[in-house]
């Protein structure tokens, strides 16, 4: 395969830098065509539509989070095979990936659809917003199958050198979703469910084209048919590592919902306008995110040739590069926070409210961008339980308790409702400083010993 690179040679910054460029590109275009249904539905639909997006999308991030948990221990996994030169473990891995998520990836589907009105029923969703949130779920619970597939095939790329492919497959995806929003719900006026066909079509197309690509240009390490099966020892690294992923991920989502369930009861513009922020926050987000998913590529990668001196060059390089994009991010946040907010939405109302947010919550972009990029580097080490750990004691002891807290207070506004996002990092950043300085004693004194 002629995109693949060795992450293990060359100036470590100048290698990530490159590696992770197509990484911030392919989030980049998540974002954009995730983004896009927001901003067609707020354009073209009423604030019950906007309200039903955003909180629709919340649940289907927090199935998709599972799915992307392990697919992360499956990139993991492969960057470690692929450093070490084990090519058999490699065959292995993929055909016992290609079974356990295709089971993952219908259950989840499965399981979205039927508990739909619960779910609604249990986030307080507005009254207006129920029905065109049921339809958003309904739709895009079916395009899960799809969404596990090509993250797969896209975590398998990147974990053996090649960033580039997998940003084609998003490309793909974004296309096919902007056109198909604007015919959909503008057009045809089907709203929120028209944003959710619209992504659920374009994520099978992108997953039936990298099969395809696959096809003809192949993995790059020997695989066939016969390697597909019940690889249990592989099966176990693959829930083992990506379990916590999972549980991180999920949990941090819900803690998210309950935040939603709370603001919702403060009524529909505010509802409204931190589905929003949320959408925009997930552009502002896009630097770190990416290069933390290439940390962790790099570093397990390293880890498998036994480069270790590499790793910790790695994951400075990803917090530097990140810290410099995040202060330019949340300095526009301040300054043009009514203008960013305006994209997604022409209620005036709904701006106003989600500029105030915006201030406050994009403080986080800078704190994100060290904890992002530390969890990478744990990650890529198959340290996945401390991410886990630290993760959910930032959100179950900070996040959610101080966004009560505040909506119980007379007089708040949303301003103060943001701090409390920020302020639950701070918590993360403290203890992945700690741990980080407790491995190195750890590994100084086996040393001397």
């Amino acid at each position: 395969m002629k995109e693949k690179m060795s992450l293990t040679e060359g100036n470590v910054y100048k290698t990530l830098l490159i590696f992770a460029v197509p990484f911030m590109l392919a989030q980049l275009l998540q974002a954009l065509y995730g983004a896009v249904d927001l901003m067609v539905v707020g354009q073209f639909a009423d604030t019950a539509d906007v309200s039903a997006v955003s909180m629709g999308s919340q649940i289907m991030y927090l199935a998709s989070f599972v799915v992307l948990g392990f697919a992360t221990a499956v990139t993991v996994l492969m960057g470690q095979y692929f450093g070490a030169g084990q090519e058999k473990r490699l065959s292995r891995l993929m055909g016992a990936s290609i079974l356990f998520f295709a089971f993952v990836s219908v259950l989840l589907s499965l399981l979205m659809a039927f508990f739909r009105e619960t779910i609604v029923a249990v986030m307080n969703t507005p009254a207006e917003a129920v029905k065109p949130a049921l339809d958003y779920i309904l739709i895009c619970s079916i395009g899960l199958s799809f969404v596990g597939g090509y993250n797969v095939v896209c975590g398998i790329l990147r974990a053996l050198g090649d960033s580039k492919t997998p940003l084609l497959f998003v490309a793909i995806a974004c296309v096919f979703n902007i056109v198909l929003d604007v015919v959909l719900v503008r057009g045809f006026q089907m709203g929120a469910g028209g944003a959710a066909l619209a992504t659920s079509f374009a994520q099978g197309i992108s997953f039936v084209f990298s099969l395809i690509y696959l096809r003809k240009r192949g993995l790059g390490f020997p695989f066939s048919v016969k390697d597909i099966g019940l690889h249990w020892d592989q099966i176990w690294n693959i829930v083992r590592i990506g379990t916590p992923i999972v549980v991180q991920n999920s949990l941090t989502e819900l803690s998210f919902l309950l935040i939603t369930m709370i603001i919702n009861g403060m009524g529909l513009v505010v509802s409204a306008a931190v589905g929003v922020v949320g959408k925009l926050v997930g552009f502002l987000f896009i630097p770190t995110i990416g290069m933390s998913m290439a940390v962790s590529a790099m570093c397990a990668q390293n880890y498998g040739a036994g480069r270790l001196d590499r790793t910790r060059g790695c994951m400075r390089g990803g917090i530097l590069f990140s810290l410099a994009l995040a202060a330019i991010a949340t300095l526009c946040s301040w300054c043009f926070g009514e203008s960013m907010t305006g994209l997604f939405t022409n209620d005036p109302e709904v701006i106003a409210e989600a500029a105030v947010y915006l201030k406050t919550y994009s403080l986080d972009c800078v704190l994100v961008a060290i904890v992002f990029n530390m969890n990478g580097y744990f990650n890529g080490f198959g340290q996945t339980f401390f991410t886990m750990a630290h993760s959910l004691a930032a959100t179950f002891c900070g996040r959610v308790p101080l966004t009560f807290l505040f909506s119980r207070m007379a007089g708040v506004t949303l301003f103060e409702m943001g701090l409390a996002v920020p302020g639950s990092t701070l918590i993360s950043v403290i203890l992945c400083a700690w741990y980080l300085h407790w491995t190195d004693r750890k590994r100084k004194k086996a040393k001397a010993v």
